[in-house]
């Protein structure tokens, strides 16, 4: 397929669609859950908190209430940690030239949240002796901030351990480097299930569904670094930008080009780490979307390096997958792990037979 002229009908059409289904989601996302709330109602009830005024029923301030502080901040944390994602699988499978990478398959979800777990473990009351589910997930703001820290420090952790697995050639050993993270991605996995056996049982399973992806404690107050960790992000990958894509030809023909290719991947694999690693803080592990998304642009819009129409689809991708969460059983929420990696793995295993095909 040949590449996709910037300004053409056909991306200017996909580029008004997008826009068009980004205005439309958050509106129509917000209907659904335990109380539904109709597409016209939620319009209605918007307008009234732009314009400061009152619910004219308790019926309507409850379902205010519901939408302002409950389903807004979701669907917005909802987007946030899709957005991040696709960002950091674009940019992982673009500096290793492997069409495979994801935080995920890398590893850096998995060692992100070890250390998430850790924290809650050794400072967040979550010992032995265990905790309730309120204690365990409600954190001060010291521990808060420690939190995506410790998820950091483990997700910065499996990416230097790919590293050192691979070698200095890991542009050239997509199979040894895919290997590597998901032997990196047990090994963390393997701790981290140990650290939930020695908790309580309340402990235990609040960590569980929390480990396996949810956005059920999402709050105004919680999407300040969320955010603030993306935006900035953003802007440092978009700097870099020409040399990533330069990167796309190989080491040698960046390296000709004035790149220093090996500071720049351990910065975009540190950058991504981060994003990876706030994202678990926040939201629990969630696994293929970096994977995924990246591959679904670049069908739409081949020979390209469109890192925000990327992160969009991201995002808008993971507000419904929430919506399913919620949706699916009546009265109990699905954790949002086990829904992106039914996904992710028949995604996966279709990149596989693909590749098989070509060869």
């Amino acid at each position: 397929m040949s590449p996709l002229v910037l300004h053409s009908p056909r991306y200017l059409a996909l580029l008004a669609a997008l826009l068009l289904f980004s205005f439309l989601t958050p509106l129509l996302a917000a209907g659904f859950g335990a109380a539904e709330i109709g597409f016209s109602q939620v319009v209605d009830l918007l307008l009234a908190a732009m314009s400061g005024a009152e619910p004219g029923s308790e019926g309507g301030s409850i379902a205010s209430r519901i939408l302002l502080e409950l389903r807004l901040p979701r669907i917005l944390l909802a987007f946030v940690a899709g957005f991040g994602l696709a960002i950091a699988g674009m940019v992982l499978q673009t500096v290793t030239r492997n069409p495979l990478a994801d935080p995920y398959l890398f590893g850096i979800s998995s060692g992100a949240s070890f250390g998430a777990v850790l924290v809650l473990t050794l400072f967040g009351g979550v010992g032995i002796a265990g905790s309730s589910i309120a204690q365990t997930l409600s954190l001060s703001l010291s521990q808060s901030l420690s939190l995506p820290l410790g998820a950091f420090i483990g997700a910065s952790l499996s990416v230097l351990l790919v590293l050192a697995l691979c070698g200095r050639n890991m542009s050239t050993q997509i199979e040894r480097m895919l290997l590597s993270g998901v032997a990196v991605s047990f090994m963390f996995g393997a701790l981290t299930s140990l650290l939930l056996y020695f908790s309580g049982p309340q402990a235990a399973a609040s960590l569980l569904f929390w480990s396996l992806g949810s956005f059920a404690k999402a709050s105004w107050g919680s999407l300040t670094l969320p955010v603030v960790t993306l935006v900035f992000s953003t802007l440092v990958i978009l700097l870099f930008k020409r040399s990533i894509i330069a990167m796309k030809a190989g080491d040698e023909t960046a390296h000709t080009l004035g790149v220093n290719v090996q500071k720049l991947r351990l910065g975009m694999l540190l950058l991504c780490s981060l994003i990876t690693a706030v994202v678990v803080a926040h939201c629990g592990g969630i696994g293929f979307v970096g994977l995924m998304i990246p591959h679904m642009v670049r069908l739409l819009l081949p020979g390209q390096f469109p890192l925000l129409v990327t992160g969009v689809v991201g995002g808008l991708f993971m507000i419904w997958v929430d919506v399913l969460a919620r949706s699916l059983l009546s009265y109990q929420e699905l954790p949002i792990g086990i829904i992106t990696a039914v996904i992710g793995s028949v995604f996966f295993l279709s990149i596989l037979v693909s590749k098989r095909r070509e060869t």
